[in-house]
């Protein structure tokens, strides 16, 4: 059975692979809660999976993303992520953020994402 830290290595090299939303059906739970800061939390793998869909929709400009530093715990895994893009929406964005995943059953329940606005 894989690690936190291997699953989350993998998790993380989806993501830079362009594999995003492979790395959420394979290491998401059905009843995730996904949230920003401290907006309303989002409940359930469906409607995380439009949430991302979404996100990843309105990327006109993708510069680059790279994990900075990855932190293993009991049943927690956290990564410091740098990304650098352009959104429909909110123009350019270039900034970092922490990502703090919280594992149940082998895959992440909860997931936070702090950042500066």
């Amino acid at each position: 059975m894989a690690t936190l830290l291997e699953k989350i290595s993998d998790l993380n090299d989806l993501i830079l692979q362009g594999k995003a939303m492979e790395a959420f059906e394979k290491y998401y739970h059905e009843d995730v809660v996904m949230q920003e800061n401290e907006n309303e939390p989002v409940l359930g793998k469906d409607a995380n999976r439009k949430r991302e869909e979404e996100f990843f929709g309105s990327i006109t400009e993708f510069r680059g993303a790279s994990p900075l530093k990855v932190t293993v715990g009991e049943g927690t895994t956290m990564v410091e992520w740098h990304f650098d893009y352009t959104h429909k929406d909110w123009g350019e964005r270039n900034y970092t953020q922490v990502c703090v995943q919280e594992w149940k059953d082998g895959l992440i329940a909860k997931e936070k994402f702090y950042y500066a606005n």
